[in-house]
């Protein structure tokens, strides 16, 4: 169920079953001559697709322009840039509608500078944006010093479940630490080339490898869809089990 195609019945039955709504945290980025620019949008969109066909799942609209960060290519490659803080502070009013909205099982999956789950700048604004809806969000609706009411005396207990507030909003990657070990991961190289082929076999030309030469995607000419299948499949185990 996609959430822009829902209506007013479909997200009160959301709210009632408390069902997951997932954001795709995209880029668009420069990966060499041989993959596509959506990539790590497209990867982590063609999981959570893959996802709604094994459990239930509201899939929010992705966002793609972002902090991608001209680390791979200049401001002339083609890859779209949104400063931090800007960035920040829109998926901060996203977060603040959902909340108010009544949604209390948010998650945004990224794929993009999510090795072995480390916390780079776009993937930390949506951490802080979330956090903020969190706390702007109790205090609009219960007041300063909602914490130290008696209404959250048994907040420890419920630390990591849903009567924590704090939980409403979680930021994964696409691939866990352990998913990356038992597989490899990478930047447009053999890695990532072989999960895109499998999932979006159109949006990856390794004939155009020697194009454009780069350390970084020397390696995609050993990519293949075996290898990719395998990386959808421990990967939506993953998402299965993280996504609750």
């Amino acid at each position: 169920m996609y959430l822009d195609k829902c209506f007013p019945r479909e997200i009160a039955e959301a709210k009632q079953k408390n069902t997951p709504v997932v954001i795709v945290g995209g880029t668009v980025e420069y990966h060499g001559p041989q993959c596509a620019y959506g990539c790590d949008t497209l990867v982590a969109q063609g999981l959570v697709e893959k996802l709604a066909e094994r459990k239930e799942i509201i899939i929010a609209p992705s966002i793609s322009y972002s902090p991608s960060s001209y680390a791979v290519g200049d401001d002339k490659s083609g890859t779209v840039h949104v400063e931090e803080n800007a960035f920040e502070e829109y998926v901060y009013y996203v977060f603040m509608s959902m909340l108010s909205a009544g949604l209390r099982n948010i998650y945004v999956v990224i794929h993009h500078q999510f090795e072995q789950e480390s916390l780079m700048p776009m993937t930390l604004s949506y951490m802080k944006a979330g956090k903020r809806a969190t706390m702007a969000y109790l205090e609009k609706t219960q007041g300063q010093g909602w914490w130290g009411s008696e209404n959250y005396k048994d907040y420890y207990e419920n630390l990591g479940n849903q009567s924590d507030p704090f939980s409403w909003i979680q930021v994964i990657p696409t691939m866990s630490t352990a998913v990356q070990n038992a597989t490899g991961y990478d930047h447009a190289g053999k890695y990532e080339c072989s999960i895109l082929m499998s999932l979006y076999p159109e949006a990856v030309k390794l004939d155009r490898l020697g194009e454009i030469p780069h350390w970084f995607t020397k390696s995609a000419a050993e990519a293949n869809t075996e290898l990719g299948d395998e990386m959808v499949r421990l990967s939506l185990d993953y998402l299965e089990k993280r996504i609750v």
